[in-house]
């Protein structure tokens, strides 16, 4: 078990969700927005709740298991987006900002899958 704060990934992961959460309630108000502008919420928010639920696990496989679950929120919110984008309900040039962001965490949520698959393979 280990406190997820202090992890970078869970960190960066937050404050995507922090502003994936602000993007959506300024960009998604009008009525046709609401239910995406729920998905995306959802979706970001699961990205740090599954770093953190997975770090106060016992195990690292448990561990692992979680960040996948992370990683495809990840990859669930980048379509979100791209569709917000896509209807018009999103600015191209902040579609492309959360877009990076999502890459990085991605990127890094895939570092730390691969240092624990590491460990599990090394038990």
């Amino acid at each position: 078990m280990q406190d997820y704060k202090k992890l970078d990934v869970w960190k960066k992961a937050h404050l995507l969700a922090l502003d994936a959460y602000s993007d959506s309630a300024k960009h998604l108000r009008e009525h046709e927005g609401w239910a995406l502008r729920d998905q995306i919420r959802r979706a970001a928010i699961s990205i740090p709740s599954n770093i953190a639920e997975g770090a106060g696990r016992g195990s690292n496989l448990d561990f692992r298991r979680f960040l996948f679950h992370s990683l495809g929120s990840a990859n669930e919110l980048e379509y979100d987006l791209l569709l917000a984008r896509d209807l018009g309900l999103l600015p191209v040039p902040l579609h492309e900002k959360r877009g990076r962001e999502i890459a990085e965490v991605r990127r890094m949520l895939s570092g730390l899958i691969a240092r624990l698959t590491s460990s599990v393979r090394a038990v």
